[in-house]
């Protein structure tokens, strides 16, 4: 984790009270957002509506816009009001607040932007395209991290950017080993820090699990010799290049399958297969099913 390195460019603070909604813009980089207090539902982008509660944690990929809101409960008015937290701004003791309703907010939540590299790598989160969402709970002490940082960005003492970045490494080091605990898949972008010449491959792999990969052109982008780039991966991923591949794959594939509107080989060839036969055999190896029953499987379960 030495080679983590990490900052926020901006902190902030989000209030919205019942029956608003805020909405936010896109931003060129990754957001990292902590709800402090309160309950809600917060949308990013298309994804589906991720439930808020006290120390619910999310990334936001980079260049996705999202919205955050407090409904009233039993309301006989569901419609909620909005603002565009772009133009609806204050600013007191030097923290920048964006703010939908009046009064005592029902839901606080820190909404920063960030920057995270490894090495001479990408940025860590710069082909994330789903948000990340992990649930905390207080003895984690993030909310801790985010006000110390938040403080700091504020009084702009000397060393200021210095101990947000510490800050920051603390909330993505506490992020890692939850998402090793729950294994989301996301978690690969951190298991190559150690190795910036295997992660520039792995980005390549990940950022297009479709396309014509080869040991050497995979060697080549992290410019390493066949065997080296092989020996390398394996140690760092467990499992070599081309296993790893097929899991990207058939990851992709499970996403398209479950919005139902391609056929099975049009998904076939979106992940790099000519072969349907060849995707339907390594699907069934990954998922212990074939990719039509799986989806049907996946709509069935939508309608119980």
């Amino acid at each position: 984790m030495s080679t983590l390195d990490g900052r926020f460019v901006a902190l902030s603070e989000c209030l919205v009270a019942k029956g608003h909604r805020l909405e936010m813009g896109a931003a060129a980089v990754p957001g990292i957002h902590y709800n402090l207090t309160g309950d809600g539902t917060m949308y990013v982008g298309d994804n589906p509506p991720i439930v808020l509660a006290p120390h619910t944690l999310i990334v936001v990929p980079p260049n996705v816009p999202f919205r955050i809101e407090v409904a009233v409960a039993d309301s006989e008015s569901p419609t909620l009001k909005t603002v565009d937290g772009r133009v609806h701004t204050i600013s007191t003791e030097g923290i920048k607040r964006f703010i939908a309703g009046e009064g005592a907010p029902d839901l606080i939540m820190i909404c920063g932007f960030f920057t995270a590299s490894y090495g001479h790598a990408a940025d860590l989160f710069c082909t994330l395209t789903t948000p990340i969402v992990e649930q905390f709970d207080a003895s984690d002490e993030l909310d801790q991290k985010f006000r110390r940082a938040l403080s700091e960005l504020v009084v702009q003492e000397v060393g200021a950017g210095a101990m947000s970045a510490a800050l920051l490494k603390q909330v993505l080091v506490t992020l890692l080993r939850r998402s090793l605990v729950t294994l989301n898949t996301w978690v690969e972008r951190f298991s190559i820090i150690s190795d910036p010449q295997i992660a520039r491959a792995f980005a390549e792999m990940a950022s297009n699990p479709g396309a014509a990969h080869t040991i050497r052109s995979l060697a080549q982008c992290a410019c390493l010799s066949r065997s080296a780039f092989m020996a390398r991966f394996a140690a760092v991923m467990g499992r070599p290049p081309m296993i790893v591949l097929r899991e990207l794959r058939m990851r992709q594939a499970a996403k398209h399958l479950k919005v139902n509107t391609l056929s099975i080989g049009q998904v076939a060839r979106n992940v790099g297969y000519a072969s349907r036969s060849s995707f339907v055999r390594a699907f069934r190896g990954v998922y212990g099913r074939d990719p039509s029953a799986y989806r049907d499987h996946v709509k069935q379960a939508r309608v119980a």
